[in-house]
């Protein structure tokens, strides 16, 4: 199940809850005591400068995958998200002990958080604000690791409805062969029950690398036919012909990004494991350098706005997903569901970014 940590960081109180935070989703991913350390500091200095540079924001933390070369073993990710003013000068930022107040500091900064972070990026605009994302795994972090290796790169977000302790939404990736493949799902409403659909759903497609999307959709219908059932979307990208093959069941949206201009992929009514139809159709569009596919549950508003950014495709793909959270909501428009953004880049290098 999709566990969940969503601690909002709106004065000096709520930087021990974050690293109380950081400190149990270690334990839950079973890091040793020198990583635990690590997430708790990191996540200590996200929560420290938010408050110092943002006037608040919120801080999120997974449990991930970092990826095929880490196995099966669960990173910790700590993202913060904020709509201050943003970082002016991003390098100067990135060094270490650089501070642009005299307020009290750990005096980490962000350029220790990248160096002791097994993954790190990070984007900021001027106006709308900071996303910070590192990925705290089981073994230190190689110093000059370098940018992380070419091609398509999966990630994402999640966060329960209401602060709970899980979430309905789950995300999971898995490769095989030349083919890349995404799925997102979204438990029949949210809580504990839901939380088992999605997570199985993920669970299961560990063993479904080899099929199309169809047939994944098929073949999770027959495993959560003892859940409540979930709306799943499946993206599939061939890194051989450069086609991105989608099929989804129930409200999961998908957004593509190609060539500056975004174009919506469509899923069909249904409820996997419970009412799904008995043919889905399959929409292939091709792949590009610049492409960014957004899947995400009904959580996010339906009709928002994606960014017009053009650096989101060289992001970490968790990083390019906490920004279109973040710019989707509103107060206006408050969250009613759980909500999970997973994202799939071509993999371009952020000049902020480190690791795998």
């Amino acid at each position: 199940m999709s566990r969940v940590w969503d601690v909002p960081v709106d004065d000096s109180t709520r930087v021990r809850d974050v690293r109380v935070a950081a400190e149990e989703a270690s334990a839950c991913a079973g890091l040793p005591s020198s990583r635990t350390a690590t997430a708790a500091l990191v996540a200590t200095e996200l929560a420290t400068n938010l408050l110092r540079h943002a006037d608040g924001g919120r801080m999120l933390i997974n449990l991930v995958e970092r990826g095929h070369d880490d196995g099966r073993r669960a990173a910790v990710q700590l993202v913060s998200l904020d709509h201050g003013p943003g970082i002016p000068d991003v390098a100067a930022a990135m060094r270490d002990g650089y501070t642009t107040t005299v307020a009290a500091s750990l005096g980490a900064g962000l350029g220790t958080c990248r160096r002791i972070a097994n993954d790190f990026d990070l984007h900021s605009a001027p106006g709308r604000g900071t996303v910070v994302m590192a990925r705290i795994g089981h073994e230190p972090a190689v110093r000059n690791q370098g940018p992380p290796p070419p091609g398509p790169r999966a990630g994402g977000v999640n966060v329960p409805l209401g602060r709970a302790e899980y979430s309905g939404d789950a995300w999971g990736r898995v490769r095989g062969g030349d083919r890349l493949t995404l799925l997102l799902a979204d438990g029949l409403g949210h809580g504990v029950k839901a939380a088992e659909a999605s997570g199985l759903a993920v669970k299961e497609l560990r063993g479904l690398s080899e099929l199309p999307p169809p047939e994944i959709l098929r073949s999770l219908g027959r495993a959560l036919r003892p859940t409540r059932g979930a709306a799943v979307a499946v993206a599939q990208l061939d890194m051989y012909t450069r086609q991105l093959s989608f099929a989804g069941i129930g409200n999961v949206g998908a957004r593509l990004r190609t060539d500056g201009t975004w174009k919506a992929l469509l899923s069909h009514p249904g409820i996997v494991g419970a009412q799904a139809p008995a043919s889905v159709p399959v929409q292939r569009v091709p792949w590009h350098a610049d492409s960014l596919l957004v899947l995400h549950s009904d959580g996010l508003p339906s009709r928002w706005t994606p960014p017009d950014d053009g650096v989101l495709p060289g992001c970490d793909p968790a990083v390019a997903a906490a920004v279109v959270l973040r710019d989707a909501g509103s107060a206006a428009r408050p969250v009613r569901d759980d909500t999970c953004v997973a994202v799939l880049t071509a993999g371009g290098v952020s000049r902020h970014g480190s690791g795998t």
